[in-house]
């Protein structure tokens, strides 16, 4: 029979509901039964597209011994990482604090009272290559629990001051200053992989953040030092096998150090932030194969992750059939029985398609030369080439989708929409494609129909018409970010009231008035064991940092000296975080970045369709500005949180007047299409 979790919306969760485990799922029932029966509680956090959690599940859950173990000796309670990330922090904190270590599923043992006091992650079910099986970890925990019950509480109240101690820690504030970009600048350019590009060795992530700061102090100081980076690890991964060559968009992570093999899973943050790189380095390089891996990576998202709602689903599983990567790889056979033989060895050569693989036997697609030296080995022209290519990708993606697809979550989570909607409003101006911004507005209106409360404050989750759980600070800053953005693609104005509620919510729940920066949660969430502050940046922004970056801009476009305050007052909190460990802080030096300047506000002024205006908008958002903010109105002005920046800015009868202003002062308007551009050009 099903247990607990067979009411919950997680696909995660329902991944165990008919496990012999008798899970619980977090909450005050589970946590009630602990204290009454005395019992410690096993906590496992995990999600849908991890692959070790399905091991673990497969291994040790569905096993009836293990199970019998479980339900006895402890009270199992299963947690999505991602429905809850405050718990996830939490106690991923207290696995590092034991075992050096971190990761999913994460396995901890905790007290009635919730304090931890062992943990790990993966265990297999039995004892091997010098692991002690999960069998022998769930005996020792259960011997120490009945024999040794002080010396076990002792040890959890230990721990659990040391996660509160630092938890409560206060950060050195500084001044504002160039400094930490300049040990950014040095600590990236150390540890670059100058070969095949990226950060470190394998496993290799993408590290979108730093690749825009990077992009940020190139503007501030153009050396070839700072681009080359960039340029190189954006064509290593775009050419490499982490790049879906077929569907567009990108896997979690490389398992080797030249992109080739990835863990296969798709998440959606991952392709947000990607997408955002790319549209940047578009903006810097003017390189369109850049535009082009942004466009396939959105179109993946909605062709793939976009619910009929207008939702963004969060991850694609990395299995298929029971096999990692089953459903990307293939066989040269597989290929000639789609293509026919004469395309088909053009095709493989291309995508280093072999009979040995490159991959436990079969092949992942990659790009090992370019287009132009396979056109000049196969003595043909590039765009003939290039034709033939697009058309047998399109019809192996055809093919493709016909195999048994991976498993989908999709659960809707705010501050990964944020991300995804904030890249899609960039993409509809930069790439000039009003199917972005549709699908960016879509997103946003779903979320404000179907994940906020009567009172305004938003909920964290979406899945199957329930909305769950309070949300947490990315989930208001991630939000609120974003509708700036889905602003300044359409100047639709009721983006930025909403924009400026979340703001409001934003700094009267979660600020620390004492310390400086954001609470990971409300004041009035859950009480737990810590309220921890989300401040370094893991595979997405940091919570602080996309407080601070949202704060920056809506405080620029309303005129409001109160959010530029907080946002200063965060980035000041940070300084030695972001000197110290800037790899850990690349949002928070991108929000450096825009404060330091220059950051101008940009206010167009025009009739409504006029011609002049709309190429003056192209030019602005051609140009590699990061730092700007953008205002439009026609004439309507139905939000009065504009009104300061539209203040004195007449519509002009006819043509485009361009008003370049700094801190809210302004230079006289650029009138005329011809001026207005010579006023963007002297911005570079």
């Amino acid at each position: 029979m099903p247990n607990r979790l067979a009411h919950e919306t997680s696909p995660y969760l329902l991944q165990h509901a008919n496990n012999p485990v008798d899970w619980n799922p977090w909450g005050p029932e589970a946590i009630e039964r602990a204290n009454t029966e005395q019992k410690p509680i096993f906590l496992s956090i995990g999600y849908s597209a991890c692959h070790w959690c399905h091991v673990m599940e497969h291994e040790s859950f569905e096993n009836e011994a293990i199970a019998r173990m479980l339900n006895e000796g402890f009270v199992p309670i299963k947690v999505d990482r991602e429905e809850r990330p405050d718990l996830d922090q939490i106690y991923m904190q207290a696995v590092q604090m034991m075992t050096g270590r971190g990761g999913w599923p994460m396995s901890m043992f905790l007290t009635p009272d919730l304090e931890p006091f062992y943990g790990g992650t993966y265990w297999p079910p039995t004892g091997r290559n010098g692991m002690p099986g999960f069998d022998q970890v769930l005996a020792a925990v259960s011997e120490a629990w009945l024999q040794r019950r002080d010396v076990v509480r002792n040890q959890a109240s230990q721990l659990t001051a040391e996660l509160q101690k630092t938890a409560s820690l206060e950060h050195a504030a500084g001044e504002l200053s160039l400094e930490p970009l300049k040990s950014a600048e040095a600590m990236l350019e150390r540890i670059f992989d100058h070969r095949h590009g990226g950060f470190g060795s394998a496993p290799k992530f993408p590290h979108p953040m730093d690749l825009r700061v990077l992009l940020r102090l190139w503007r501030r100081t153009p050396r070839d030092e700072l681009i080359g980076p960039v340029s190189l690890t954006l064509d290593k991964m775009a050419a490499g096998g982490i790049f879906d060559q077929l569907g567009g968009g990108f896997h979690r992570y490389s398992v080797d150090e030249r992109w080739l093999v990835p863990h296969f899973e798709k998440m959606l943050y991952d392709n947000a932030l990607l997408a955002g790189c790319y549209l940047e380095a578009y903006q810097a390089t003017g390189r369109d194969d850049y535009a082009l891996v942004a466009r396939q990576t959105l179109d993946y998202v909605l062709r793939e992750m976009t619910g009929p709602g207008g939702g963004f689903f969060s991850t694609q599983d990395a299995d298929s059939e029971g096999e990692e990567g089953r459903f990307y790889v293939w066989t040269p056979d597989e290929i000639r029985a789609v293509l026919g033989e004469a395309a088909s060895k053009t095709f493989c050569y291309t995508y280093d398609v072999s009979p040995e693989g490159n991959f436990e036997g079969r092949n992942i697609l990659n790009l090992p030369k370019t287009l132009a030296q396979c056109a000049k080995i196969f003595e043909r022209e590039a765009t003939e080439l290039a034709a033939e290519l697009a058309l047998g990708r399109e019809k192996l993606l055809a093919a493709r989708g016909r195999r048994v697809w991976p498993d989908l979550d999709d659960k809707v989570l705010v501050s990964w929409n944020g991300l995804m909607i904030d890249a899609l409003a960039q993409a509809a101006g930069v790439l000039d494609d009003s199917r972005y911004l549709s699908a960016a507005t879509s997103a946003a209106e779903f979320i404000a129909r179907n994940l906020r409360r009567d009172d305004g404050r938003l909920l964290h989750s979406w899945r199957a018409g329930r909305a769950r759980f309070d949300a947490y600070l990315d989930d208001y800053a991630c939000l609120a970010n974003s509708l700036v953005s889905l602003y300044e693609a359409g100047f639709d104005e009721q983006w930025i009231d909403l924009a400026v509620e979340l703001a409001d919510i934003m700094l009267a729940q979660f600020a620390d008035a004492d310390r400086g920066g954001f609470f990971f949660t409300a004041s009035d969430h859950e009480t737990l064991i810590t309220r921890p502050k989300d401040v370094q940046d893991s595979s997405t922004p940091s919570g602080n940092a996309m407080a601070a970056t949202a704060l920056l801009r809506l405080g620029k476009l309303c005129g409001r000296p109160d959010y530029l305050a907080a946002a200063r007052r965060t980035l000041a909190t940070f300084t030695e975080l972001m000197s110290r460990h800037p790899t850990a802080a690349g949002q928070l030096l991108i929000a450096l970045d825009f404060e330091l300047g220059p950051s101008p506000e940009l206010v167009l002024m025009a009739p409504a369709n006029d011609e002049d205006a709309a190429a003056v908008l192209a030019e602005v958002r051609r140009r590699y500005l990061p730092n700007k903010v953008v205002a439009r109105r026609p004439g309507v002005a139905p939000s009065a949180q504009l009104d300061t920046i539209f203040a004195g800015k007449p519509v002009p009868a006819s043509g485009v007047a361009l008003y370049v202003c700094r801190d809210f002062t302004c230079q006289a308007p650029a009138v005329g299409r011809e001026a207005a551009m010579e006023a963007l050009a002297a911005l570079e």
